[in-house]
């Protein structure tokens, strides 16, 4: 048994206990330095409990400068924050789509048709992607003419025992291994690297049924207990990076996959009574509501997509921002956030 009272472990499970634990998502394929600053910025003084981001030290550096800068401008501003955001860094197994990067081949007609449906621009005219902006997500592949295939995937790998050490000397608290790939014996093996990189930090496993049967699902989260014991956080990812739509229907599965967890391992083996589950995948401003509305309990919201979106529109150095755009910005990122954990 960890003893956890009265350190950022502590304070981490305290707010994962009191349901109201709210994740950004930068992207676990988001390197863009500049975007993770201003994301922590603006969602650190909106109240945002955690981030999410590539498993880069210099990234975990971005994100611990938009929080510091937040503290600040707090200050400044007469609310402190009083406790600062944790910061986890994401990692996912060779075919998990969070951590691929497109990149478009020879047989491209130069349609154009990718370059508007990419939530990060990371397709520009000369239809090169810029793969620290790329996230993965597959919309380019969506509407490539199915007779050119010209949409095509590397796999950004990480060698996990010589990054994550570095991201958590960063600043990183904790560490989620994206696992919607059907090989349990390379997952787990995986799993074990992030446990050990993080022995006194709380840990999260990233699964959707894209690959695996529920039945399958369940028996690798029991699995990842064995490992991780109380460290262990399951997020529940209903279809990954699909937060573009702010609908009940978009937002549908994610509550589903948690309800899954919840009334199929949580109710029925005491060993799980009091895992954490995160409810994520595209998720958007309705997800808090039709959780509640199906009586399905969650520990936390992940957002990504959607809540980058809200605040895209004033993006800009955290020094450098106007008042008036830095008010709009905390406004919307606030009301994203309290809707979801409060329903108001």
């Amino acid at each position: 048994m960890i003893s956890y009272k009265g350190s950022r472990f502590g304070f981490y499970r305290d707010l994962l206990s009191s349901s109201k634990y709210f994740k950004l998502v930068c992207g676990a394929g988001n390197e863009d330095n500049d975007e993770v600053e201003y994301l922590a910025f603006i969602y650190t003084l909106a109240g945002c409990s955690g981030f999410d981001v590539s498993a880069s030290p210099e990234i975990v550096k971005s994100a611990k400068n938009g929080i510091y800068s937040a503290m600040q401008k707090a200050q400044e501003l007469g609310f402190p924050i009083p406790s600062e955001p944790l910061i986890t860094v994401s990692v996912g197994m060779p075919g998990d789509h969070h951590v691929r990067k497109a990149f478009i081949n020879s047989k491209c007609v130069s349609c154009d048709l990718c370059i508007p449906v990419c939530p990060t621009k990371a397709i520009p005219e000369s239809l090169e992607v810029i793969a620290d902006l790329c996230i993965g997500c597959g919309n380019c592949e969506a509407v490539c003419p199915p007779a050119a295939k010209a949409i095509e995937y590397t796999h950004d790998s990480k060698k996990l025992l010589d990054v994550l050490p570095k991201c958590v000397d960063a600043g990183a608290e904790s560490i989620e291994l994206h696992a919607g790939v059907p090989d349990d014996e390379s997952t787990l093996k995986e799993w074990r690297i992030v446990s050990t990189s993080i022995p006194n930090g709380m840990i999260s496993m990233c699964l959707d049924r894209k690959h695996l049967s529920d039945s399958s699902l369940l028996d690798r989260i029991r699995s990842a207990y064995e490992i991780a014991g109380e460290r262990l956080i399951i997020q529940a990812d209903g279809i990954p990076m699909s937060g573009g739509i702010d609908d009940l229907n978009t937002t549908l599965q994610a509550v589903s996959i948690a309800d899954i967890i919840d009334t199929e391992l949580r109710y029925k083996d005491a060993r799980f009574r009091t895992l954490p589950i995160l409810i994520s995948g595209g998720t958007n401003s309705h997800t808090g509501y039709l959780a509640r509305q199906c009586n399905v309990p969650f520990n936390g919201i992940t957002i990504g997509t959607h809540a980058r979106k809200v605040i895209s529109n004033y993006k800009a150095k955290p020094e450098s921002i106007s008042s008036e755009n830095l008010r709009k910005a905390i406004y919307k990122a606030q009301k994203l956030i309290t809707t979801n954990l409060y329903g108001k």
